[in-house]
């Protein structure tokens, strides 16, 4: 069996990690600069946040290549860095994860449209992350989660490259907002759609990150669990931002979120972390909640 599946069979829920950009944040990263660079300068930084997520209890934690297709490093000068940047990144995480915790290395959006709304080829976008699957794969990674995306046809084209570059199990999620007639992406994409399509891609996963807090991803998944029988992945935030004082604040608590574990689980996830404003301390809550409803069970 599949480890991940093996593990996910044993604990009945898997503890995904917290946020990576906001802890970055807490430790310096400036306005404009790509968190990537830091696999190859602050590489102890990077470490200590894949680290402080290990020993929060994660079953698995990401690596910090988010942003890390050629296309969107180019951005910042660093696209003649890439492979080096994604297989860094993923070494650093496989480090701190040690041999009890799986990496899912991250794949995030480029940064760019595809035609006929952008300029962008399929084939060109799907160059482009094949190029980091094969670097993030030749790092170690225990898998490949493509997440926050807006534009189904670019996660599916990561999808595909992700399944032709690597023999890895494949997470999608996508980040939906919730308006008048639902929830859906700002490009229109709605949950059921977002995860029968995906599954047909070959996804051995799919879910929603980003974008909400729990009170609304449950109703996410709970849509997203009557249009599909693949495990469901989710990294609510901390709930929504808020700027106070010129800071972005997340409101939700450790304690907020561990409350609403088990309602999310019912509505149908399977592997729950946090995206934006979560932080260690929410993890190790949501871990020991977890754990207290397992024992509730026996």
């Amino acid at each position: 069996m599949v480890i991940w599946k093996k593990r996910l069979e044993e604990r009945g829920v898997l503890i995904g990690d917290g946020g990576w950009g906001t802890e970055f944040v807490q430790k310096g990263l400036g306005p404009g600069e790509a968190p990537e660079s830091w696999n190859l300068n602050r590489r102890k930084d990077v470490f200590a946040v894949a680290f402080s997520y290990v020993q929060a209890g994660a079953d698995l934690i990401l690596t910090n290549t988010f942003g890390g297709t050629r296309t969107k490093l180019a951005k910042s000068g660093l696209d003649s860095k890439t492979i080096e940047i994604n297989q860094r990144g993923t070494e650093i995480s496989k480090e701190a994860a040690g041999k009890s915790v799986l990496v899912f290395a991250s794949v995030g959006p480029t940064g760019e449209f595809m035609a006929p709304v952008g300029t962008v080829t399929g084939e060109e976008m799907s160059r482009d992350f094949a190029e980091q699957v094969k670097a993030l794969a030749q790092g170690g990674a225990d898998g490949i989660v493509i997440e926050t995306m807006i534009d189904l046809a670019e996660a599916k084209a990561a999808l595909r490259a992700s399944k032709e570059n690597a023999d890895l199990p494949v997470a999608v999620t996508m980040t939906f907002d919730k308006g008048k007639k639902g929830y859906a992406t700002i490009m229109g994409i709605h949950p059921e759609q977002a995860v029968q399509e995906l599954e047909k891609g070959g996804a051995d996963l799919v879910g929603a990150n980003c974008g909400t807090g729990f009170e609304n991803m449950i109703e996410v998944i709970r849509v997203m669990r009557k249009a599909t029988t693949l495990p469901i992945w989710c990294k609510p935030n901390a709930g929504l931002p808020e700027l106070i004082n010129g800071k972005t604040v997340y409101r939700e608590t450790p304690e907020m979120m561990a409350r609403q574990l088990k309602a999310l689980v019912d509505a149908g996830a399977n592997i729950v972390g946090g995206c934006c404003g979560t932080t260690p301390a929410h993890i190790r809550a949501l871990v020991q909640e977890r754990d207290r409803l397992i024992s509730a069970k026996a």
